[in-house]
């Protein structure tokens, strides 16, 4: 339960507080920006089983990789890419914790 609470709490307050502290002036916009995140969740379609709560998605996703991880530091920090470089982060953070859980 407390996995399931901590995925999810950084999938959505994450983002929430980034905006809010960071894109004061613009929170709604940069909060819905950074939740648009989730759509690397697409490439759990290629996988089988589609779902696996035994299984840890980073680097083992393809929009989960290393790689992808590397591309979504670039895009944070480029003005124009920040805010979803930031909630592709934020995502990845957010399964990192499950595959902590997994450890132990």
């Amino acid at each position: 339960m407390l996995q399931l609470i901590l995925h999810y709490g950084i999938h959505i307050l994450g983002p929430l507080l980034v905006a809010i502290i960071f894109f004061r002036k613009q929170w709604k916009r940069a909060f819905i920006i950074m939740l648009l995140g989730f759509l690397i969740d697409m490439d759990h379609l290629l996988a089988d089983p589609i779902f696996d709560a035994n299984r840890c998605s980073i680097n083992f996703h393809i929009l989960h990789s290393y790689y992808a991880i590397g591309v979504y530091l670039l895009l944070a920090l480029i003005k124009q890419t920040r805010l979803l470089g930031l909630g592709l982060l934020i995502h990845i953070v957010a399964d990192a914790v499950d595959c902590w859980f997994m450890l132990f």
